[in-house]
């Protein structure tokens, strides 16, 4: 009875961690948000945020906040959440910690498709003024094309490794292979291109959280925690197959359904996330990898942690391109870029050193 309860109190404390890592991270989220709000030309006091969030603000508050900084904060924390979890189920089907939306193809499949909108359908065009000329004067047709060639990636990738058998190896290569077309594509589309078309195009892959408006963002939640729902059913399904293939198989788990799903609902993320936002790097791939390194490879709290994660990076990337030189903001993605880079370098040095 004694040692029931030792074990039952080393649980208690190994959970414990785990679930205080995950609550700092939300409370990191919540006042990055804070600040990302208040941020900005318009300087507005935390005390304006609440009488607005209550219907007491004044009018420029009222603008400001509900029309420009709250959507594109919401749409960082949901759109980070979902790169980052889509990363983590990615590399946990496919045991392979490089898996992520940008490797599989997924995010240059997006851009081929963004490519087609704005050069074939003529969704780009330029203003007659000097200062942010180039403009994308039809988004929707643009997004329409960026997710149904993200989607088409997917399939097209999921119908390979089911014809061989659904390895993590053939889907991996198939993603490659993939993303390859897809490059060679958006290649010679912009060979034959227009200059303002291809300056278009360019701004359309920097990633630009101040496209969402309340429609996108509400989009996007519905997705991602739809998906969500899914991963915590899956759960226990991702922690078997950890131990390998034929130990999942020997518990019951079908592997192969379990990572069709998987991906197929993890691809579904990536392509809403990127149609609706551009090209943002790095956070599928680096969010889950600093909370496996933390928390360790239990998927009950690797999932939401991931998501939490993602959602941190990607605020704070996007705060740090809004107020780094305003009122002049920088491109998400590049942001993302330049800080997933050194930090994913450092956590594959440490994981060496380790070996």
């Amino acid at each position: 009875m004694k040692l029931k309860e030792e074990i039952h109190e080393n649980y208690e404390k190994y959970t414990g961690r785990k679930k205080i890592v995950i609550l700092f991270v939300l409370l990191l989220i919540i006042i990055f948000s804070l600040f990302s709000i208040c941020a900005g030309s318009s300087n507005i006091k935390p005390y304006q945020i609440l009488m607005t969030i209550f219907q007491n603000g004044d009018g420029l508050s009222n603008v400001v906040i509900w029309n420009i900084r709250l959507p594109r904060v919401l749409a960082a924390i949901i759109a980070g959440a979902g790169l980052s979890v889509a990363g983590c189920v990615m590399q946990s089907n496919l045991r392979n910690p490089l898996a992520s939306p940008s490797t599989l193809g997924i995010s240059s499949a997006a851009a081929f498709g963004a490519n087609i909108a704005i050069i074939v359908f003529g969704a780009g065009s330029v203003k007659s003024t000097g200062s942010d000329a180039v403009l994308i004067n039809n988004p929707y047709i643009v997004t329409i094309c960026a997710f149904s060639f993200s989607m088409l990636a997917a399939v097209v990738i999921l119908m390979i490794a089911k014809l061989r058998a659904l390895s993590s190896e053939a889907v991996l290569l198939a993603g490659v292979a993939i993303g390859s077309l897809f490059s060679a594509g958006i290649t010679l589309i912009q060979y034959f291109a227009q200059d303002v078309q291809v300056a278009a195009v360019v701004f359309w892959t920097f990633g630009d959280l101040g496209r969402a408006s309340w429609k996108e963002v509400i989009i996007m939640a519905i997705l991602i925690i739809a998906s969500m729902i899914y991963f915590v059913i899956r759960q226990w399904d991702y922690n078997a197959m950890d131990s390998g293939e034929e130990a999942a198989k020997s518990l019951g788990v079908s592997v192969e359904r379990v990572r069709f799903g998987g991906m197929f609902v993890s691809s579904l993320i990536t392509a809403a996330a990127v149609s609706f936002l551009g090209i943002i790097g790095f956070i599928g791939l680096i969010g889950p990898q600093i909370m496996r390194r933390i928390i360790g490879g239990d998927h009950r709290f690797l999932i939401p942690a991931s998501a939490l994660m993602g959602s941190l990076l990607l605020l704070v990337s996007d705060t740090f391109a809004r107020t780094i030189i305003s009122p002049i903001i920088l491109p998400v993605g590049a942001i993302t870029s330049f800080m997933g880079a050194p930090m994913f370098l450092y956590l594959l040095m440490r994981g060496y050193k380790r070996k």
